[in-house]
């Protein structure tokens, strides 16, 4: 394990950034840049999440990663690890467009199911996410046919839901320990191990 604790930390969150961004097409992630730094003060007046924005958040991130064999998203606190870093790593114009977003979400529920998200049904939750993420895909399809990368463009809002809930979730001790198989480093190298299809993916020491 390496002495310093700042260059420990980097290599640890630069890998989870890696992975993420694998999983959701190796397309970089909103706040990337600040992410890595790490030691960047750029928290923005007003950008803190209260209670409710947690709680409201831990549900979505539920929704996307529920509870099955292993604990779900709102079990390993994502809904806070989200706020945390919108408030941190996003810039202003990204806090904008999340927030905003979230509210947007809201509104989308009431006129598709007619009661807040909170109040729905898990089935209902899903089948609004379930839209949301179809429209987040042909959005951020028509901003790379337009510019030929969506780099340049602000993402669609859904989009730095799921970044962030899978950043969350698969950097946290649930994630590491329960959804993935994780081992203590150092240890023997095996690389032969057995795989059989559906096995947990294996996660490094952190």
């Amino acid at each position: 394990m390496p002495s310093d604790p700042v260059h420990y930390q980097l290599i640890s969150r630069r890998e989870a950034i890696r992975r993420v961004s694998a999983m959701l097409g190796g397309v970089a992630l909103v706040g990337q840049v600040a992410m890595l730094a790490g030691c960047e003060e750029r928290t923005r007046a007003g950008s803190a999440f209260s209670g409710t924005d947690i709680a409201f958040l831990d549900e979505v991130a539920d929704t996307i990663l529920p509870e099955t064999a292993t604990p779900g998203a709102k079990a390993a606190g994502v809904g806070a690890f989200i706020a945390m870093m919108v408030a941190d790593t996003y810039d202003e114009r990204e806090q904008k467009v999340f927030r905003d977003g979230l509210q947007a979400m809201e509104a989308q529920c009431r006129e598709m199911l007619g009661k807040s998200f909170m109040s729905a049904t898990p089935a209902e939750r899903l089948s609004l996410l379930e839209k949301l993420d179809a429209e987040q895909v042909q959005y951020m399809r028509a901003v790379e046919g337009r510019n030929g990368s969506a780099s340049d463009a602000m993402p669609h809002y859904f989009r730095m839901v799921k970044e962030l809930t899978l950043l969350g979730y698969f950097t946290s001790e649930i994630g590491y320990t329960q959804a993935m198989r994780y081992e203590e480093t150092p240890g023997r190298y095996d690389p032969c191990a057995p795989y059989k299809p559906g096995d947990k993916t294996w996660a490094p020491h952190a």
